[in-house]
């Protein structure tokens, strides 16, 4: 179960020293710039959907002053209604654009960012062993598309046992409580992990069922890897925040720690370099 565990997790160490000497800090600019994007975008849709439903129930519940005895009494009171229920309706749009960033924001960065640890896995990789991968557009586009998929099968497989948890507290809460919530941690990092790890395995052409037959093998590596990123995602509102400039270090990470296990100068699908950056 924890086989490699201490490789995924000393890794960061190493880590954290190649992304601000080997160059790959300006990496960390992109969770800046989805940050803004998520930020913008989750304000303006929230404001334009609430001011939205506000005009329809306005128009829904307008009255004119002569459609009946006393209308006019009525009309500024159904305006009044319509004005509470788009202020209600705010707030639940409000609440449910954190709800579900608090629990599937580790995907929703992973899957925005696919592109950004794609370059950065191959980059790391370069600086580790000396192998190229030269630009292939299709390639690219097959890459990402991999890490949106990986990453979206692994967000409904965590689905699954978060349901199942969820059942069994119904009968037996302690367990569906307390050890639940430590069994879907480690569950959730697992999964972080695997999608992270997935980058460095693409490369070496592997299929997605080889590359679950990796992870089973490689559980400890692929928790380890996650743990980091699923610790700061629990940091009350600010984890997802901080969630896209931890992932950088969570890739990083991950394709050391698989040199570290299989060794990815051998590579068949790499072009060698004629030396290695450090």
């Amino acid at each position: 179960m924890f086989k490699n565990f201490g490789v995924g997790f000393r890794a960061y160490g190493k880590a954290i020293e190649m992304v601000f000497s080997r160059h790959l800090w300006y990496y960390l600019l992109f969770p800046v710039l989805l940050n803004i994007i998520f930020l913008v975008a989750g304000w303006l849709g929230i404001g334009s959907l609430s001011d939205w439903v506000e005009g329809w129930l306005q128009n829904a519940l307008k009255i004119d002053d002569d459609s009946f005895w006393g209308a006019e009494y009525l009309a500024p009171v159904s305006d009044y209604i319509a004005g509470i229920a788009g202020g209600v309706v705010w707030l639940i749009l409000k609440f449910t654009f954190f709800f579900i960033f608090a629990y599937f924001g580790g995907y929703i960065v992973i899957i925005c960012l696919s592109p950004v640890f794609a370059f950065l896995s191959e980059r790391t990789e370069e600086l580790l062993t000396g192998n190229e991968y030269p630009f292939n557009g299709d390639q690219m586009m097959r890459d990402v598309v991999r890490g949106v998929l990986i990453a979206s099968r692994n967000l409904f497989i965590e689905l699954f046992y978060m349901f199942a948890v969820f059942i069994l507290g119904l009968f037996i809460p302690f367990i569906g409580g307390l050890l639940g919530s430590v069994f879907l941690f480690f569950v959730s990092s697992y999964f972080y992990g695997f999608s992270f790890i997935d980058y460095t395995n693409e490369r070496r052409r592997m299929t997605v069922k080889q590359s679950v037959q990796f992870m089973r093998a490689n559980k400890g590596m692929a928790i380890a890897n996650g743990l980091v990123f699923s610790f700061f995602l629990m940091i009350p509102w600010c984890g997802v925040t901080l969630a896209g400039f931890i992932a950088i270090f969570s890739v990083v990470a991950a394709t050391i720690a698989t040199h570290k296990v299989v060794d990815l100068s051998t590579n068949p699908y790499a072009k060698k370099k004629d030396h290695i950056e450090g």
